[in-house]
């Protein structure tokens, strides 16, 4: 039986260093997209801001998950440019306050403040679903996410719904009129793209999904087997 997994810092850390390796490799991909709708400089501000993320964790060594929230979303804060740094900075200050003082997270606690984050960057963007933002593909992510637990499923499980609905709200965006940011200055000329803002939240709850499963999986090796 695969166990359910302790989120905890090392957990946490190979999320974003993971999420730090897709927003490289998909750097121009995502310059591309907000080329066509924004001011194409998506793929560059993450990609920089991710660069300094996995530098100061690479000597990071705080067990509070408050703590390393704190840090993840300052470093955003201050490195990302745009719009992007605040709602991505928000996102991880409001899961560090979440997170304060706790060393590990169980699965409730886990889903619980990714909601906060995300409720975060709706208030930071006065975003809803249908926008054209990353809210299209962060909300049905931790609405999936918590439905899927509420069912009882593993961590793991629950997240791989998350991710198929976070690719989901992503793909959405492409018939979308943009409401919010400079994708709306476009009116009608919005539609046909697929929001920069969303492709990058995918890449994040796609980390996290496969950091969590990785986790679980190797809880799971070390195991002792019964005799």
């Amino acid at each position: 039986m695969i166990s359910n997994v302790r989120v905890e810092s090392a957990v946490l850390i190979d999320w974003m260093l993971r999420f730090a390796d897709k927003i490289v490799e998909n750097k121009e991909m995502l310059t591309a997209l907000d080329a066509a709708i924004g001011d194409a400089d998506h793929g560059i501000n993450m990609a920089r801001g991710m660069e300094e993320v996995r530098r100061r964790l690479a000597t990071y060594a705080d067990d509070d998950l408050g703590a390393l929230f704190k840090t993840i979303g300052m470093t955003l804060l201050s490195k990302v440019g745009g719009a992007s740094g605040p709602l991505y900075g928000t996102l991880f200050l409001r899961m560090g306050v979440a997170s304060v003082g706790k060393s590990e997270l169980t699965d409730g606690q886990f889903a619980a403040a990714l909601a906060a984050g995300v409720d975060g960057v709706r208030q930071r963007g006065s975003a809803r679903l249908g926008d054209k933002t990353m809210v299209d593909a962060l909300l049905p992510a931790v609405v999936t996410l918590q439905q899927a637990l509420d069912d009882h499923a593993s961590l793991c499980d629950a997240m791989e719904a998350a991710r198929r609905a976070a690719e989901e709200g992503m793909k959405a965006t492409i018939p979308m009129q943009a409401s919010k940011g400079r994708a709306s200055y476009l009116g009608p000329r919005s539609i046909g793209h697929q929001d920069p803002g969303a492709t990058s939240a995918y890449l994040l709850i796609l980390s996290a999904a496969e950091a969590i499963c990785h986790a679980t999986r190797s809880d799971a090796i070390a195991e002792p087997h019964p005799g």
